[in-house]
């Protein structure tokens, strides 16, 4: 753990907006130190929208990532690329990101404290390294910060929409559109908290959407996200009355395959390094148990 001490300068601040600049955090990194209880003023803790004074002397806790309730698991992973700062996974269907709802281990955390020799501690002890996600059914690219500066530097990305990240899908039927963008907000499912749904409230999801191949009652498509919702693009693709092919939960209750979950893979990643200042682009090739669905469809 360790402890900083900030004394304020400023006549009249919210203290996140002070602790982030001073400490190069995210808001919300500070929002959770607080909300943790990690920030006081005077020995009390104090919420992230307190207004804070000059001379106001600021007690931070700063809890250290390799003091994690998650623990290094010998899980293989397709680490695409790595180097000082970030990494590049090719995460498998099935693997959760990391613990939560009943999951402990087995996470792609576990298997990132294991395989790599460092990890931003922004996100705390459950989620270090975690820039953005990817549900566990679905496979595919992210990217892992390694120390505190490239966490911020990516997630601003992220925040600016300069960060783009392109999925291919499968979906039920045959869309009319050959391309087209999706507009809605999503929020929570009031009957089923555990999933999404568009709605005319919550937070605006914009998803670019182009066909790349037709199947006899089925479309290949490739999605851009814009934006970054849970359950986006799965969500918009049953908006359009076409969802992923394997999904359980937003998709057909009788799938023609065999599937161990949607048929959603994030195929290319392209981010600004934080080191560097250059472009990088990444792709995965699509896992064999896609491809086998597309070959059977190509023999119909």
């Amino acid at each position: 753990m360790e402890t900083k001490k900030i004394v304020s300068i400023s006549p009249k601040t919210r203290i996140d907006v002070l602790l982030a600049e001073e400490l190069n955090f995210t808001r919300s990194r500070v929002k959770k130190l607080c909300d943790d209880g990690y920030v006081s003023i005077g020995g009390k803790s104090v919420k992230a929208n307190k207004t804070v004074k000059a001379g106001d002397e600021i007690t931070v806790n700063i809890p250290d990532a390799v003091n994690l309730d998650a623990v290094p698991e010998n899980i293989p992973l397709d680490i695409v690329y790595e180097d000082e700062d970030v990494a590049v996974i090719n995460k498998p269907q099935g693997m959760t990101v990391h613990a939560g709802h009943g999951t402990k281990g087995g996470t792609l955390v576990n298997a990132l404290l294991y395989n790599l020799n460092s990890l931003s501690g922004i996100n705390g002890v459950i989620r270090p390294g975690i820039v953005h996600r990817i549900d566990k059914n679905t496979s595919g690219l992210l990217v892992v910060a390694k120390n505190d500066n490239a966490h911020v530097k990516l997630s601003k990305q992220l925040q600016d929409k300069t960060c783009k990240r392109e999925y291919v899908a499968l979906l039920e039927g045959n869309l009319k559109e050959d391309k087209g963008t999706v507009d809605t907000f999503i929020e929570r499912n009031p009957k089923d908290r555990t999933k999404m749904t568009v709605s005319d409230k919550g937070r605006r999801a914009v998803t670019d959407f182009t066909v790349i191949e037709r199947y006899e009652g089925y479309t290949l498509c490739r999605f851009s996200l814009r934006t970054g919702r849970t359950h986006q693009i799965r969500v918009h693709a049953k908006y359009l009355g076409h969802p992923i092919v394997g999904d359980a939960e937003y998709g057909y209750k009788n799938q023609r395959f065999k599937l161990n979950g949607q048929l959603l893979h994030a195929e290319r990643l392209t981010f600004i390094h934080p080191t560097t200042n250059k472009k990088v682009e990444f792709t995965a090739p699509l896992p064999d148990y896609f491809t086998e669905v597309l070959g059977k469809l190509k023999k119909l």
